[in-house]
Order: structure tokens, then sequence, then C-alpha cells
């Protein structure tokens, strides 16, 4: 059973769980998914041709270079874009109706906090597409002008190619690992309660810090899925993304949120 820590008044008590608890918030996500398979995966459906339509943009502009680190930036946005599932993974467990409308509605409720929340993770992600330019321009310089099409093969060929990855790969993990930290239960908290984007992303930083192994498990689980779901062109977001973003839901209930109803 989850352990509560104490907590000072007016302060969201956070409860230990055990290093393999995100297993059962995984379990919860599918059961939430089934129920009402047609919210979870139109949500799925939309973020995959969203993918589809960022990567034809990104090919005509001949930027294609910056398809690794707007990937990695939905790792960043993607829990605000998950918000409307755990309304309905709300509304389920409340006994509620569960459509696409009222999971849309019930965003409503505290949408200037969640607003600011989406803010906050917008700016973090242009910081990170703007420091992955500048990494990539550090390390190719500005005589690296290969045509699109040749731009893979020319990027395989050049000796930069290993440290680039290295470099750019870690900067994004770090800022990838920030987002996770401020927003692994703030965004449901904000969906269940009225409180502040400052209070949830409090919350969410002492919930990690008090569940390091099972965050740590948590986080490397949404990272695999994820990146199991994008390889092939997108086609498995439809099912990975509902299935997180309904999982997210029960780990903010397991760590952080108030007696059921």
């Amino acid at each position: 059973m989850p352990n509560e820590a104490a907590a000072a008044p007016g302060r969201t008590a956070i409860r230990g769980v055990p290093a393999d608890r995100p297993w059962a918030w995984l379990g919860a996500g599918w059961r939430d998914l089934m129920a009402a398979p047609h919210v979870g995966f139109l949500y799925g459906g939309a973020l995959t041709v969203a993918g589809w339509t960022l990567l034809l943009l990104l090919a005509w502009l001949h930027i294609f270079w910056a398809v690794l680190p707007v990937t990695a930036g939905f790792f960043i946005l993607a829990p605000l874009l998950a918000a409307g599932l755990q309304e309905a993974s709300r509304r389920r467990e409340a006994g509620l109706p569960v459509g696409l409308a009222d999971c849309l509605s019930g965003l409503s409720r505290n949408g200037a906090q969640l607003a600011f929340m989406g803010v906050i993770l917008l700016l973090l992600h242009l910081f990170w597409v703007r420091l992955a330019g500048l990494v990539f321009a550090l390390f190719f310089g500005g005589g690296f002008t290969p045509t699109l099409d040749g731009l893979p093969l020319a990027m395989l060929r050049s000796r930069m190619l290993l440290p680039f990855l290295v470099v750019g790969t870690g900067l994004g993990a770090g800022l990838a690992a920030i987002a996770f930290a401020i927003s692994a239960v703030s965004i449901p908290m904000l969906v269940d309660r009225k409180v502040t984007a400052v209070e949830a992303i409090i919350a969410s930083l002492r919930t990690v810090a008090a569940n390091p192994a099972a965050m740590l498990f948590w986080a490397g689980l949404i990272v695999v899925l994820t990146a199991m779901a994008m390889a092939p062109f997108f086609l498995g977001l439809p099912l990975v993304i509902p299935l997180i973003g309904h999982a997210t839901w029960h780990a903010y209930r397991d760590l952080a949120g108030r007696e059921a109803p």
C-alpha cells in the first residue's frame, strides 16, 4: 500500500509507492481506454495526423534536420495534449458520462491555469528547438549545405555526427526530464482541482523527489512506448498516447490525488 507523507497545511500530501507501481497505472489506463475507445483513439488519431503534417511542413521548408529536435519536443508538450484524456478518466471514476465534448468542456474548469501551464511547456519546447539549431550549427558549421535528399548521407559521412548526437541527445534528455518533473502530476491536478499552475508544479516536483525509483521507471516506460509508437511513421500513437494519458491520471490519483469520490 502507498505510504502517505506528512504535508504542511495548504500543501498536497504526497504518497510513496513501490518502484514497479507504473505497471498498475498502465493497467488502469488500459481499462479506461477500453471503456471509452472513441475518445482515446480520436485523440491519438489527431496527434498522428498532426505528426504527418509537421513532417510534410519541415520537408516543404527544407529544414528536415529539425525532425529530431521537433520530435524530441513532442515529449515536452505531450503531457498537456493529454489533459482531455485525464478528464475522461476523471469522469469515468466519478461515474459521469464520458464523451468527447464532455472531456473538452471539462478543461474549462481550470482553463486559465492549464493555459499558463501550456505556455510554460511551449516556451521550454521553443527553447529546445533554438538550442538544437545552435548545436547543429556548432558541429556542422555554416558551410554544411547539402541538398535535402543528400542530408542524411552527408551527416552519416561527417565525423561530427557522433558528437552531435551525443550532445544533442543529452541536452534534449535534460530538457525532457525537466518537463517530466514539472508535469508528472501537475496537469491532471489542474484538471481535477482549482489550484494554480505554480502550486501544481511544486506538487509535481515534490512527487518526483519523493518517488525517484517509481518516477524514473515511469518516465522510462513513457519514452520507450512513445518512441516505439513514433518509429513506424507515428502509426502507434493512436494507441500509445491515450494509454499513457489515461495512465497519467491514475499515477496522479495514486501519488497526490484526493480520496476517491
